[in-house]
């Protein structure tokens, strides 16, 4: 990592966010890419008590952060939070722009590089990294990439996105084919098998309990580009050839996954996103200090989960920080 390198030419101005109560954000400029100018967000909400303690929260695919109750809930035990829209998604999106469009998952090391040295200077000795479900192979691979870093000290993975949720024969032959004409067409556009019923179970004007852009996050995302695939795949094979990670991570999924083409009360009890099965296999490979927890009732972003269900996931979620991360001095 490019320690103090970043940071010396950006100048951190927060603005207030559209989140309000507390929220500000800060625009952060990066190095243009094959599609022009490149920005990321870096949104803040700091603990009403003094703390030198800090999460990082990256956002998984079709997302942006809109989680305010999360944050708050970190407040309150002390941590300041911060969180990312990663370039391409959110805030950060620009017109020029195709949604999501990365050729490598190392391209977001920009925006975390400079994130997480951002947030140490700030005062901030100890930083956890959460990711939920793209936002999970992020972090895990940036985490594995580097090691013996002083610029955070612990992993959280919300439902991390470690493998195509698909059948055996399009997991095994079809992602690697794709994957490999993601090299030579990474902007050849195919479905993305992204169901809507997802959304309907989250949003207010549907069926769940949350207010959130459905321009930034809408129900359906019918294509993505093979360059993604090829990113995506790429990194879930550091996490299948037993990466490496330094730091204690803690891996929470639902306990189990629902299927289905209409819409039912049973995609608020389940992971409707990814195979829960996959997420416990594939998490036992990493080399470090795993811990595993299924969640029951919970679903695939588990800080959304009903009432009861996300109260468990902060529970354990805590206990585990409780248990695990010492503070950086």
């Amino acid at each position: 990592m490019q320690e103090g390198t970043l940071l010396d030419r950006t100048n951190i101005d927060y603005l207030p966010d559209v989140l309000g109560d507390g929220f500000k954000k800060s625009t952060l400029s990066l190095k243009d890419d094959y599609e022009g100018k490149v920005v990321a967000t870096l949104i803040r909400r700091k603990s009403e008590t003094t703390s030198s303690k800090a999460i990082l929260y990256v956002h998984g695919f079709n997302d942006y952060f809109f989680q305010g109750q999360m944050a708050k809930r970190f407040n309150l035990i002390g941590y300041n939070f911060y969180a990312l829209d990663l370039r391409k998604y959110g805030r950060s999106y620009g017109s020029h722009q195709k949604l999501n469009n990365v050729r490598s998952l190392s391209e977001y090391d920009e925006e975390l590089n400079l994130a997480v040295q951002i947030i140490k200077s700030e005062m901030n000795n100890q930083v956890i990294l959460m990711g939920h479900s793209t936002g999970g192979l992020i972090v895990a691979n940036y985490a594995g990439n580097h090691l013996n870093s002083d610029l955070f000290h612990g992993i959280i993975c919300n439902s991390p996105f470690f493998e195509f949720n698909l059948g055996y024969f399009k997991r095994k032959i079809g992602i690697p084919i794709l994957s490999i004409l993601g090299r030579y067409f990474p902007n050849r556009m195919i479905s993305s098998r992204f169901s809507k019923l997802y959304g309907y179970s989250l949003h207010i004007d549907k069926y769940g309990e949350w207010n959130y852009s459905l321009a930034w996050k809408p129900f359906e995302k019918p294509k993505v580009n093979l360059g993604f695939i090829r990113a995506i795949h790429k990194a879930q094979n550091n996490i299948k050839n037993r990466l490496v990670i330094d730091v204690p991570i803690v891996v929470l999924h639902s306990n189990s996954s629902i299927y289905g083409k209409h819409w039912s009360e049973k995609f608020k009890a389940g992971d409707a996103v990814l195979n829960v099965d996959h997420i416990r296999t594939y998490s036992h490979k990493i080399k470090g200090a795993v811990t595993i927890y299924g969640i029951e009732n919970g679903i695939h972003d588990l800080f959304l989960s009903r009432e009861p269900v996300r109260e468990k996931v902060y529970q354990e979620v805590f206990d585990w920080i409780d248990r695990n991360i010492k503070l950086s001095v």
